[in-house]
């Protein structure tokens, strides 16, 4: 048994049992790659996987408790590693982070900008994705930390932390009768089509969830990723929009209006998460808070070590 063997174990597992895929993102052959891991079968004496013909089509019970098992040692190795990185390279290394456009667009750049003039020498990487993928990207080690609004909470392999308070807000292009129906209602602008994100992105479940105790259904006319291509919507006279109120700053220079809706829709909470038992380099901790002020180094190994949070926002 080798550690190639259980990388490639993990690759297969990671990549929906696409043997071909975790060739390609092991850098090497498909034929490789089934060879290793039948030996490591050998070696175990039982499969992990089954297979129809020369797929893998299923894991085993039994490759269920290896591959978890796999998964916990590679961590380990991975944090040794960073454990050696930041003593011999201190400051120095790479932070990958997983975060929806929103996020991306406008909650990180302060943010960014003030981790590249601390740590200059840091190579940041940011992926984009929906809030499930990004979770994914943390849990399978593509990325060591995601920002997102929905589904990190969810998972139980991630230990994710409140970042920030944020409310939706309805946007119209200027003059729309909906600027002067005040206090504005839920059922004002369940008349108008509505323009919004696309049901797994930036609190659209909190939006659905609204409108449907109230027992209403609006047109959703369209559905987009990202805040800014809603806005240009909006604009165009496709609908009205809602949207996050962090992504109105220039409502005005847009020839919108933007519209308080912070007593329709519930309060929202961005999330930060990592991977559960992951070593945090000096300078991630350093990045976790500077989006998250509110938290500290020692709470935050606690949280990684599977302790409780002892901050809140």
């Amino acid at each position: 048994m080798n550690l190639q063997q259980l990388r490639y174990a993990a690759e297969i597992a990671r990549r929906g049992l696409n043997v071909s895929e975790a060739a390609v993102a092991l850098h090497t052959s498909q034929p490789g790659v089934s060879r290793q891991v039948r030996a490591l079968e050998e070696e175990l004496g039982v499969e992990l996987f089954q297979r129809q013909g020369k797929r893998f089509v299923a894991v085993t019970d039994a490759g269920k408790e290896i591959l978890a098992g796999i998964d916990r040692v590679l961590s380990e190795i991975a944090g040794l590693k960073a454990i050696g990185e930041e003593y011999a390279h201190e400051g120095r290394g790479h932070l990958t982070v997983a975060v929806t456009h929103t996020q991306a667009r406008y909650a990180l750049p302060k943010v960014v900008t003030a981790f590249k003039r601390q740590f200059p020498e840091v190579r940041l990487k940011l992926l984009q994705g929906s809030p499930h993928q990004l979770a994914k990207l943390v849990i399978g080690g593509e990325a060591d930390l995601a920002i997102a609004t929905e589904a990190l909470a969810g998972y139980p392999e991630l230990v994710s932390i409140p970042g920030y308070q944020w409310h939706h807000v309805v946007v119209v292009p200027t003059g729309h009768p909906l600027a002067k129906v005040h206090p504005l209602t839920l059922e004002a602008v369940a008349k108008y089509p509505v323009v919004t994100y696309d049901p797994s992105f930036t609190g659209r479940s909190a939006i659905d969830r609204s409108f449907e105790q109230r027992g209403l259904a609006p047109e959703i006319a369209l559905t987009a990723l990202d805040s800014d291509v809603i806005k240009s919507y909006v604009a165009l006279g496709l609908g009205v929009g809602i949207v996050s109120s962090m992504a109105v700053a220039r409502a005005k220079e847009e020839g919108l209006e933007a519209l308080d809706a912070a007593h329709l829709f519930p309060t929202q909470v961005t999330r930060l998460a990592f991977k559960r038992g992951a070593y945090l380099r000096g300078f991630t901790v350093e990045f976790v808070r500077l989006f998250s002020p509110h938290t500290s180094p020692e709470g935050l190994k606690r949280l990684a070590e599977g302790g409780a949070a002892d901050f809140d926002i």
